[in-house]
């Protein structure tokens, strides 16, 4: 089911995972690629699913090193372009209390990680264009909508191999959520601040305008020879504070909790992490 909150203030992830009644009112559509239109008729949020599905997203394209703050802090140079790495669409995972399964293999070597970042959700761009090679200057006309994303990572394998398709690319390791904002509801996504919380600390903290790359010029460069279907999620980077880059390193492990949370309009996209059996 498909609906738009009644209170156009209230943070969708954050009141459901504290078990407050949200009431929506409902759209015609089943997606929010296809959303139909609104309806008189008002309903109270069950179980809080994805923005989109599985089968919507296709490819998950994934921005790596993008925050400047997280560069030095990894000691990694800072990219004359965009690093890109992809997830499968099996990835994708649904907000709390949905889980991500910690894999056996990420348990043995104790170092499941957590990365706030902002997702670009790809729709049609001006005349029911499809996304490919666009310029920089109209990248933003084809973005839907933006939400937050947890890129679950497994940092073992990660610096291990050369590609991090497998570190980051297994069952839910990318949650994404709460909701769905259309675009023009963010003008200037760089006006968008970023924080990471495990287990209600702050681990990271900052605003989108530290992005090496910006929206435009992400969007711009993975449509380049590449169609971007309408539901294709871009997530961008992720700040400063990572557990890999602390000192001592900290980690996530069975039954702890990440708060993804963009503000404003985005809220709080929380993942809970548990060991696989």
């Amino acid at each position: 089911m498909l609906g738009q909150p009644i209170d156009q203030e209230i943070d969708v992830g954050k009141a459901t995972m504290q078990g407050e009644d949200v009431k929506v009112r409902v759209f015609s559509g089943s997606s929010v690629l296809d959303p139909g239109a609104a309806t008189d008729r008002v309903e109270t949020i069950g179980t809080l699913l994805a923005p989109l599905s599985q089968q919507e997203v296709g490819t998950i394209r994934c921005v790596g090193l993008n925050y400047k703050q997280h560069d030095e802090e990894v000691k990694m140079q800072i990219p004359s372009e965009p690093t890109i790495f992809l997830k499968p669409a099996t990835a994708l995972a649904d907000p709390f209390p949905a889980p991500t399964i910690i894999p056996k293999w990420t348990i043995a070597s104790d170092c499941a990680d957590y990365e706030a970042e902002l997702a670009v959700v790809i729709g049609l761009g001006p005349g029911g264009k499809l996304c490919k090679d666009v310029s920089e200057s109209e990248a933003l006309d084809y973005v839907l909508g933006y939400t937050a994303s947890n890129d679950v990572s497994s940092r073992a394998s990660q610096f291990t191999q050369s590609q991090w398709c497998f570190s980051k690319g297994f069952d839910a390791s990318c949650p994404i959520g709460p909701c769905l904002v259309l675009a023009p509801s963010i003008p200037d996504p760089r006006k968008l601040h970023v924080r990471g919380l495990k287990n209600g600390r702050v681990m990271q903290d900052c605003g989108v305008d530290d992005c090496i790359f910006p929206m435009e010029k992400i969007v711009s460069f993975v449509s380049q020879g590449t169609t971007l279907p309408p539901g294709t999620v871009i997530i961008t980077g992720t700040p400063a504070g990572v557990g890999v880059g602390r000192r001592p390193q900290e980690f996530m492990r069975d039954g702890d909790v990440f708060e993804a949370e963009i503000l404003p309009h985005i809220g709080t996209l929380a993942t809970k992490y548990m060991n696989e059996s």
